[in-house]
């Protein structure tokens, strides 16, 4: 008898797996289909628009106004030169504008260190506002201690952060016009970054926009002021997303700033406002030799950079300890000027100087103290309280300083007076990324990498010091994390 096989259980087939398609999970762009919903990416898409928008308006009304004050520059420079008898007046021209902004103007004197003041202030309200959503509102006393220690840290009132005033734009224009028609050592960036400022902050204003879009607007208009008077945009948005803090690059505000930045610049073209035509270096090698002077080059321009910027502070805790009152500084500021201008002998180093600062990259026989006479001219200018900037001053000394060097450490002349003119205000303002953009604007791309070298090497080097006090520092330059970000000012008290 056999015994029958037990027949082995049939083997159930797999149902064939799902073919992917782009609604499964398993396709390659599911991630990205997925990542933003369509509400999520049309708010995206209206946001991005907004901020492009308002950084156009921005970039008009600085545009418009940098066209408008470079062309008042032209006639006062224009006038000088002709009745150069006009200068004697200066000290007279001081004390009429002291007492005009002592009476009108006081809230607009801080210059550009209300303008950097204002984006701090909103940020440090933006934080504060981020933190108390993160307080329980079931908590009544965990509620009301977060928003004692809020208060504590940052005022939340409006007060913490009013608008810039209006009028800082057509004072802060007056006032520097008539320093350089009367002879004062002093430049037009400042003068520009605030006009663009106080404008942005006046839109924000009339639209009603919340703290995060002022914010934003107001590093807009620092791009679009500095970018039109120049001609350099993309130098204009670097400047403006690198100078609020130390080391630090802003980036939210990236699109309405670069929106701004070249909306101004091609705006002031449009009214047929030119810029000045630098020489264009030849190119070098970067050999380990040439590096090596570079490096020599980079510590002289340190050096000059940290007299001038402490000689200037200096000056100001002087002037203001000793004569309380804006118009006697201005005043005795002003006299010093011209009684300096008298014992030099030549008007170069009085207004911009553009003149010299294009011989710099020509002439050999430029004295080789010029750039120190410029230092001093400027140093006394500003110091005494007079209105402008300090970008052209230190392109001229920077410039100065690179015609002088150049033959002692053998390097091309155009192209040691084009570094010098870029690092030394790199270096005062700590931007050396946008001054090297905007050498290459000015000078074309043989600058590079030299200008890179030396604007960076003279950054580390000048220390903890500015041009401008309300410069934040939230992590030192040797790479010290602060627990607080602090003004560049409450280093130097």
């Amino acid at each position: 008898m056999t015994s029958k096989r037990p027949r082995p259980a049939k083997k159930r087939a797999r149902p064939p797996s799902p073919k992917p398609t782009p609604t499964s999970p398993s396709h390659d762009t599911s991630r990205a289909t997925t990542w933003l919903g369509a509400g999520e990416r049309r708010e995206r898409a209206i946001e991005l628009g907004r901020s492009a928008l308002l950084g156009a308006l921005v970039g008009v009304l600085c545009g418009a106004a940098s066209a408008l004050f470079l062309w008042l520059l032209d006639e006062a420079t224009r006038v000088r030169g002709e009745h150069l008898a006009i200068v004697f007046a200066l000290p007279v021209a001081g004390l009429a504008i002291g007492f005009f902004y002592e009476r009108f103007g006081s809230t607009v004197l801080a210059g550009n260190d209300l303008v950097l003041d204002s984006v701090h202030g909103l940020d440090a309200v933006e934080r504060s506002s981020g933190i108390s959503r993160h307080v329980r509102s079931d908590d009544p006393r965990a509620s009301s201690e977060a928003s004692v220690d809020l208060h504590a840290r940052h005022d939340l009132t409006p007060s913490a952060t009013p608008p810039i005033p209006t009028r800082m734009a057509p004072m802060v224009l007056i006032g520097t016009v008539l320093t350089h028609l009367f002879g004062g050592s002093a430049g037009r960036e400042g003068t520009a970054v605030q006009m663009g400022a106080s404008l942005a902050d006046a839109l924000a204003h009339r639209l009603r926009v919340s703290p995060r879009t002022r914010r934003d607007l107001l590093v807009a208009g620092m791009a679009g002021g500095f970018g039109s008077v120049f001609g350099t945009p993309i130098a204009g948005l670097l400047f403006g997303l690198e100078v609020a803090t130390v080391g630090r690059f802003e980036r939210r505000p990236l699109l309405p700033a670069l929106v701004a930045a070249v909306v101004g610049d091609r705006t002031t073209h449009a009214f047929g406002i030119g810029h000045t035509h630098y020489p264009s270096p030849e190119a070098l090698e970067l050999t380990p030799l040439v590096a090596g002077k570079w490096l020599l080059f980079a510590l002289a321009v340190a050096l000059v950079t940290a007299v001038f910027i402490e000689l200037t502070h200096a000056l100001k805790v002087w002037s203001r300890a000793r004569l309380v009152r804006l118009p006697y500084r201005l005043f005795v500021g002003g006299a010093t000027v011209v009684l300096l201008w008298q014992l030099v002998g030549t008007d170069d180093y009085l207004g911009l100087g553009v003149p010299t600062i294009v011989r710099a990259f020509e002439d050999p026989s430029l004295p080789q103290y010029a750039f120190a006479l410029k230092l001093l001219f400027t140093a006394i200018t500003l110091g005494a309280g007079f209105f402008g900037g300090e970008v052209t001053p230190l392109f001229f000394l920077g410039a100065a300083l690179g015609n002088a060097l150049a033959p002692a450490l053998g390097l091309p002349l155009e192209l040691a007076a084009g570094v010098g003119l870029a690092a030394v205000f790199a270096s005062a303002s700590n931007t050396p990324i946008a001054l090297s953009v905007m050498a290459v604007e000015l000078l074309g791309a043989n600058v590079l990498p030299h200008v890179v070298i030396v604007a960076v090497v003279a950054y580390f080097l000048t220390g903890h010091r500015s041009i401008y006090g309300a410069q934040r520092v939230a992590r030192t330059k040797g790479g010290r994390r602060l627990e607080t970000p602090i003004a560049l000012r409450e280093r130097t008290r």
